[in-house]
């Protein structure tokens, strides 16, 4: 994906800010609790935070955290659903926070949108000696055969090679690296996997399904068909037909530190509130 098409998708989940926030799943508590074992300190930022999703389930463990998110309809609807979190406008390349203010930096579903070339510093900045970056997915489980099927009827729009523990080791590996030859911030790469699931009803993953960027940024016959697709697909499976069911998911981890030789850069020029 170049640089213009990561943005246009990027972009496209304002306009369905209350469906995410509605249908996205939560994260596995084990897998951030795995995320954060090297973590020095307390602190800690959920970058691209999106409606609150992953900073729902820090809150759920006690973390102190600050939540930045740069869409601003995802931001109210993050507001809305927790009143008593820190929360601001920012992005990954422009970080509202001073140098070495936090000692893990983690963002859900969200570090494939980062230009890394930009991001890594500004990650670096803002995190602590010996702190961590991670980033989190959550993976519908296509070991299970009608999760098998139902990525093959939705294509790669909807469930993407990025969406399944097949195939997201690969496609998240390097995800820290920038890829223009800037000096790499962060060190050697460790990746985990957690069951997870969500309660769904055929109707509730049409809709989850349906706020996947690749759907979003689809012109509205394509996006019709496809959904058709899958709510058929859903109506003709003894597993789903009738009723609620649990889809089956795992949450994947990517864990880095950052490294030791990193010189301050500057202050961002004001401290967003």
């Amino acid at each position: 994906m170049d640089q213009a098409e990561r943005l246009l998708h990027s972009s496209s989940f304002g306009a369905a800010a209350g469906a995410y926030a509605e249908h996205r799943p939560d994260y596995a508590q084990a897998a951030v609790r795995w995320a954060l074992e090297p973590a020095s300190g307390p602190r800690v930022l959920d970058l691209g935070a999106g409606t609150g999703k992953l900073t729902a389930t820090l809150v759920a463990l006690g973390v102190e955290v600050i939540a930045v998110e740069p869409d601003p309809a995802m931001l109210t609807e993050l507001r809305r659903s927790l009143p008593t979190v820190r929360a601001l406008s920012g992005s990954a390349e422009a970080i509202p926070l001073p140098d070495a203010s936090v000692d893990a930096v983690l963002a859900g579903n969200a570090m494939h949108w980062f230009d890394m070339a930009v991001a890594g510093s500004e990650i670096a900045r803002v995190l602590a000696p010996g702190g961590i970056l991670v980033g989190l997915w959550n993976v519908m489980d296509d070991g299970v055969e009608w999760v098998s099927g139902l990525a093959r009827v939705s294509g790669s729009a909807a469930i993407g090679p990025r969406d399944t523990p097949a195939s997201w080791r690969a496609e998240t590996a390097d995800m820290h690296l920038p890829k223009n030859g800037v000096p790499a911030r962060f060190g050697a790469p460790e990746q985990a996997e957690f069951p997870h699931g969500q309660r769904r009803t055929a109707d509730s993953l049409v809709a989850t399904l349906a706020t996947r960027a690749g759907v979003l940024v689809m012109p509205e016959q394509e996006q019709e068909a496809t959904l058709g697709r899958i709510r058929a697909f859903l109506a003709s499976r003894p597993e789903t037909a009738h009723g609620e069911f649990t889809l089956p998911m795992q949450t994947g981890v990517l864990r880095v530190g950052r490294l030791c030789s990193i010189t301050s850069t500057s202050e961002p020029d004001g401290l967003l509130t």
